[in-house]
């Protein structure tokens, strides 16, 4: 993004830094084979992404945080993914016993038994499913959030996840999108209204020293 236009918002009052909270969670969204094997549809490759949501999900485990998952999964001709499943051909992919390769949770990123997965048919995490309420239950005030795509799923994450009063901390390198363009504008705009974008490394060193003061 040019300088002219993050100074622009900075001027008009967009931007204000959340920071952390006292009890962060790891929200780890979608990140199954189906946006790595170039034979789906869904295919982002965003290998880099995955590299980088596993080493923050190692991180999060040396931790103890709370950590979760989401996937997605439709009955047989997407009755249940409602106007979403028909915008969107390409979630066809996730109808159950269809493919079960592209549904499974990518290499290093499987969920450990004591994780919960929740499994939704829309994009945000917190739509139709029980986040918001397990986050409260277990006291936390901010999330991370890792996961595919960021134009979709994880905006809409990260966005609800702000509307329900919990401090979305997006890690950019650990989320993904088949175009740099619209993965770039997606994490300006996050950034700008409804989140903080901070990199790995941030993310690291919060989990590992506490978050700079």
């Amino acid at each position: 993004m040019a300088d002219d236009l993050k100074a622009d918002y900075a001027q008009a009052g967009f931007g204000k830094r959340l920071g952390w909270g006292r009890s962060p969670a790891l929200l780890i969204i979608d990140f199954v084979n189906a946006y790595l094997d170039p034979a789906s549809p869904l295919y982002a490759g965003v290998d880099s992404s995955r590299d980088a949501a596993v080493t923050l999900l190692q991180a999060a485990r040396r931790k103890a945080i709370p950590i979760l998952h989401t996937n997605v999964a439709y009955t047989p001709g997407g009755a249940d993914g409602g106007i979403f499943f028909r915008k969107v051909a390409a979630l066809s992919c996730f109808e159950r016993g269809l493919h079960p390769d592209w549904a499974a949770f990518a290499t290093g990123l499987q969920p450990l038994a004591n994780e919960p997965v929740l499994t939704k048919q829309y994009a945000s995490a917190f739509f139709g499913t029980s986040l918001a309420s397990t986050l409260t239950s277990l006291g936390v005030d901010c999330v991370l959030i890792a996961g595919l795509s960021t134009s979709g799923c994880v905006r809409a994450s990260a966005l609800d996840c702000c509307q329900h009063g919990f401090i979305p901390l997006v890690v950019k390198d650990a989320v993904g999108d088949r175009d740099s363009r619209v993965h770039e504008a997606n994490l300006f705009d996050l950034d700008a209204k409804y989140a903080d974008v901070i990199d790995l490394a941030a993310a690291l060193h919060g989990l590992s020293e506490g978050p700079p003061a």
